[in-house]
């Protein structure tokens, strides 16, 4: 996200600092001096900050220019660039300061005696992670106590091997910050550098001049601070002070000598240099014949590199689960209530508990046998490696509650001289972040279920002429003998029209036995104990079922749907057992218990208050079925198929309760669509999943989760029940603080996934991470996790539209960012002249477009005639369960040029995948004479310019080239650049598994087409009445500046 992307020439570049870099050789993070204790630790009162001179991390992209302009409205960008028109800037707007400042966080003097400042020389040596973890009450270390993996205190620690510690001249932080400055390279041929007819030249963009900081010459400094304090990037100038807990302890003005403070908090050290500044921020200018401010577009921050993993803490917290799995909003845990409530984003976390390990990592599988797996008896946490063994190893105590537990003669181990575990490398569960627990058969309320897969297909008119029915019997056969859990894998059919067809595939038979039932107001099910066979039994005869399938219905002229009905006799069926039920709906219901109404209609409805009930289930019957689903471990996949209404709002609700997913196909054809649904349920059915599940996360002392987003049903306060979960599922919960103030210095999250192995074992799987508590709030957007933020942000956002307009959710949405880009601002306005810039934290510099996109986005955006119902409702139940990373590509999608690459006769495919250079999405990008694929994972755009050369059109399309293309379907021809194409389209396919993209067709200036598929999904292009980019970001900083 914030790294280099070269070739890239629109807007600076800049590498993303590392929130934690490397201390000074003696400089030690959360090092073990003496804690306070009693009433001097809880009673902390900072004298006022006294900023110094270091130079700090980050710097501003532009010069600042004093204009503060109310109401800006920008022209239209340029639909394409056009490389035969250029322009000549008519105004410069000088800044009228330094165009690059620099803000250190602001250091707190103690109000009582710290530790004396350690004089540099031999380091002292500590045994690795030496910090206890602490009782709520008391700071005290107990004598004969050593924790196994507490977060280090030290930035040089032994790994867990090893019980020496490392010499503190080594560090194992990364390098020190760099003193960053943007600059802009120029244009390349897929940036016009003119701006043509539609709107003209902002002239007052940014200077593009670096301007250094004046620096000092680094000079060794020595940082003693209490547990649970920050050590700071590496100052620049002598100096050694105690740093307090909560705070990021700065380096001192050169004139300040070693171990004093400065007691004039806005003059550091007494040199005349501007104040230096740690944010980012983005200059307005005025433009020419106007007073309404511009912004250059190229200085815009842009996710261009997609969702990068956090990994701030990788270091400082060595022993915390990857953060795929569970990720939190920032990693920085505020101490008290009235801190929460300065940090107007949500926090929370978001928790992926089967998602995909890292390249080269396994979740190792932990087998206790008799011994039973090691709990804490108080709080029920497992054994982690931040618990601490004390008493000669007859102890634990847990990092959670505090609680000193005995530990089982099976699993007791001597501690060696520095108080480790001597089996510790042998015990993964103290040494790995995410580990496997084997279930013993306590954990069983009954024997472990088998995998089972039933399928409720709708065989209607409509299903048979979209060729729906012969895409799902075909793509079942195919994943036959790859379903997980062979042999003990159960499966099951029912298929039905205005009647319901159950079928009998005992191992016996050599052909199916179908029995059709039309009562539907009183469902029974003939023959119970046949409808559910053993596979690898009677695979003959549910293959001979699958290929008589199609012709079984082909004549049917049935237009009804008996849906409920039909659900409540799956339900019948697979209650004794549980599994996943996956449904094929085409058509309405019409018929029986749960049919449904046409609705949505009546565009009058839209804009008022009764708008949000178009988008929540009209009969109960839905939600009911849904929670009796859940209770007997049942999980829905649903795929819906249709050309008119469906009432995917009502349908949806069953996936959403029971774990599942929602898929739709609208307007399916099979020969355009049977790919995407070929390949999407064989992942569905083929990807190994884990059944009957529970899921919990437990914290420490102090805090709890009050609300969870997803799909699932909440069986108690904090107990998720989750029929079926596999690596593409994720959920989202919210914090919050039960104390006024908390008491400890690092808080614990554990998340516990128990649930049946396709295999038939019974497992738990356990992530634990630490995180340290602060008092400072810059030091929370400083360690701010903008894909987190998103993650959770989208999905409240999208359940407020289920009771709210839509409206009122998108300004909701806005108003969150003001809010929190406010108190930003007010944190820095006292010591720097912001003026008319917009700033906000290196760690949130994408919020603002990701906020415009999700306004943008299906579920939210426009009103009635902006995007179908159906399909509105279909993307909200997507979005709800996205995984980090896949959502935030949902939200800003890839957009790479083609072309070039396709016309050079050598290249590797490979390595253009490696080094894709992806472009702002917005149609000044696009080049008349360029090729380009627009992917959001779901779907690729394949934009052929007016003036592409013609040969490269030939070589992809044949004959085809000049016809229309929404008839022209792209295959593989045979012709390198053809070849080679579709190895690029693959590779991207391979990037994420879950969803299969189909390759749509457009050529620039086809319309209604192009707009449809490219054009309207440009999200920095003003689209209706929606905001572009720059509107967006002035309406913001308008709303920031104004006073409460």
């Amino acid at each position: 996200m914030g790294t280099e992307n070269p070739g890239h020439p629109s807007f600076p570049v800049r590498p993303l600092p590392a929130p934690f870099a490397a201390v000074p050789p003696t400089g030690t993070p959360f090092s073990s001096s003496d804690p306070l204790v009693g009433h001097e630790a809880s009673s902390f009162r900072p004298t006022p900050p006294t900023p110094p001179q270091a130079t700090g991390p980050f710097v501003s992209s532009g010069p600042t220019v004093a204009s503060d302009g109310s109401g800006f409205k920008a022209t239209a960008p340029p639909r394409f660039n056009d490389q035969s028109v250029s322009f000549t800037p008519t105004t410069y707007i000088p800044s009228t300061g330094g165009p690059f400042y620099r803000f250190p966080t602001s250091q707190f003097p103690s109000t009582t005696q710290g530790p004396p400042a350690r004089a540099p020389g031999p380091p002292q040596v500590q045994p690795f992670a030496s910090q206890v973890s602490s009782p709520p009450v008391s700071f005290h270390q107990q004598p004969s106590s050593v924790p196994m993996g507490s977060p280090p205190q030290r930035a040089n620690f032994a790994p867990p091997t090893v019980n020496a510690p490392q010499s503190l001249s080594d560090s194992s932080f990364s390098g020190p910050r760099p003193s960053l400055q943007p600059s802009f390279t120029p244009v390349d041929s897929s940036y016009s550098s003119a701006r043509t007819t539609l709107q003209p030249p902002l002239p007052g963009y940014v200077n593009t001049q670096s301007n250094a900081v004046s620096q000092v010459p680094t000079m060794p400094s020595s940082f003693p601070s209490y547990p649970g304090s920050y050590v700071p990037p590496p100052p620049t100038i002598t100096s050694s002070f105690p740093a307090h807990q909560g705070g990021l302890a700065p380096p001192m003005s050169t004139a300040t000598p070693p171990g004093m403070i400065s007691q004039h908090p806005g003059l550091p050290g007494g040199i005349m240099q501007g104040l230096a500044e740690e944010f980012r921020s983005l200059s307005f200018g005025s433009i020419p014949g106007s007073i309404e401010p511009g912004v250059d577009l190229k200085a815009l921050p842009r996710p261009l590199e997609g969702d990068v993993e956090p990994n701030s803490f990788a270091e400082m917290y060595p022993l915390n689960c990857h953060s795929r799995y569970l990720r939190l909003t920032t990693t920085t845990i505020p101490n008290s209530s009235s801190l929460v409530s300065r940090w107007h984003l949500p926090l929370g976390a978001v928790v992926c508990p089967l998602a995909e390990a890292p390249s080269g990592e396994e979740v190792p599988i932990v087998n206790f046998a008799s011994t039973g797996i090691i709990r804490c008896r108080r709080c029920r946490t497992y054994v982690n490696p931040y618990v601490t063994f004390t008493d000669a190893g007859r102890k634990w105590r847990c990092n959670i509650c505090s609680l000193l537990n005995d530990v089982p003669s099976d699993y007791f181990a001597h501690l060696d001289a520095t108080g480790r575990r001597i089996d510790l490398d042998q015990r993964p569960e103290l040494t790995k972040g995410s580990v496997e627990f084997v279930a013993p058969t306590e954990y069983m309320v009954r024997p472990p279920m088998p995998p089972l897969y039933f399928f409720l297909i709708d065989v209607s008119i409509s299903a048979i002429r979209s060729g729906m029915l012969e895409v799902v019997a075909e793509t079942i056969k195919s994943c036959l003998d790859d379903l997980p859990g062979f042999p003990r894998t159960q499966i099951g059919f029912i298929t039905y029209d205005s009647t319901i067809h159950f079928y009998n595939m005992k191992s016996s038979l050599t052909q199916p036995q179908m029995m059709v039932v039309s009562d539907l107001d009183d469902i029974f099910v003939p023959l119970p104990d046949d409808l559910l066979v053993n596979l690898s039994e009677s695979r003959s005869v549910v293959g001979a079922f699958l290929d008589s399938l199609p012709s079984m219905f082909q004549d049917n002229v049935n237009v009804e749907s008996a849906f409920g009905p039909a659900l409540k006799a799956a339900f019948m069926v697979m209650n004794r057992l549980g599994g996943k039920l996956l449904i094929f709906q085409n058509t309405l219901p019409s018929l029986g218990v749960g049919r449904l109404r046409l609705r949505g209609d009546d565009v009058r409805v839209y804009g008022t208050d009764k708008e949000h009930a178009l988008r929540i289930p009209e009969d109960p019957f839905y939600k009911q079925m849904a929670a009796d689903l859940t209770k007997f471990h049942i999980a829905v996949n649903v795929y819906a198929f249709s050309d008119k209404y469906t009432d995917i709002a009502s349908l949806g609700t069953l996936a959403k309760y029971t774990g599942g997913q929602v898929y739709y196909y609208p307007n399916f054809q099979s020969s355009l669509h049977g790919a995407k649904l070929m390949h999407e349920l064989s992942r569905d059915l083929t990807r190994e999943t884990a059944w009957e599940a529970v899921m919990r996360i437990r914290c420490g002392k102090g805090i709890r989760f009050t609300s969870y987003h997803g799909n699932f049903m909440l069986r108690s306060t904090d107990l998720l029940a989750l029929p079926a979960v596999d690596c593409d599922k994720a959920y989202a919960m919210q914090l919050s603080l039960e104390e006024t103030l908390l008491s400890t210095q690092t808080v614990y999250f554990q998340v516990a996934l128990l649930y049946t192995a396709s295999s038939g074992e019974r497992r738990i799987r356990v992530h634990t991470l630490a995180a340290p508590v602060v008092a400072d709030l810059s030091e929370m957007y400083r360690q701010a996790d903008t894909g987190a933020i998103v993650s959770l942000v989208s999905r409240l956002a999208i359940e407020k539209t289920l009771s709210h307009k839509l409206e009122d959710a998108r300004n909701a949405l806005q108003q969150r960012i003001v809010k929190a880009l406010k108190e930003y601002r007010n944190l820095h306005a006292v010591q720097h002249r912001l003026g008319a810039r917009m700033i906000y934290p290196e760690s949130l510099k994408y919020l603002t477009l990701y906020g415009l996109a999700l306004c943008k986005s299906t579920p939210l955006r426009g009103g009635y005639a902006d995007a179908p119902l159906d399909e509105r409702c279909a993307a909200g139940y997507t979005m709800m369960a996205l995984p980090v990373k896949s959502l935030l590509k949902l939200l800003y999608p890839s957009l790479i040029r083609v072309d070039d690459f396709l016309l050079k006769r050598s290249g590797d495919v490979k390595e253009f995948l490696d080094n894709i250079k992806r472009l702002p999405l917005a149609a000044e990008s696009l080049d008349s004479r360029g090729l380009y694929i627009y992917d959001d994972g779901f779907r690729f755009v394949l934009w052929f310019g007016r003036m592409l050369p013609p040969d490269v059109a030939m070589n992809l399309l044949g004959q085809d080239f000049a016809a229309e293309l929404s008839k022209v379907t792209l295959t593989e021809r045979d012709n390198e650049m053809s070849r080679k194409l579709s190895k690029i389209l693959e590779g991207l396919r391979r990037t994420d598994l879950s969803y299969y993209q189909l390759c749509h067709l457009v050529r620039q200036g086809e319309q209604p087409r192009e707009g449809f598929f490219l054009l309207a999904n440009l999200v920095e292009d003003q689209i209706g009445v929606s905001s572009g980019y720059v509107d967006w970001i002035l309406q913001i900083h308008r709303q920031v500046q104004q006073n409460p």
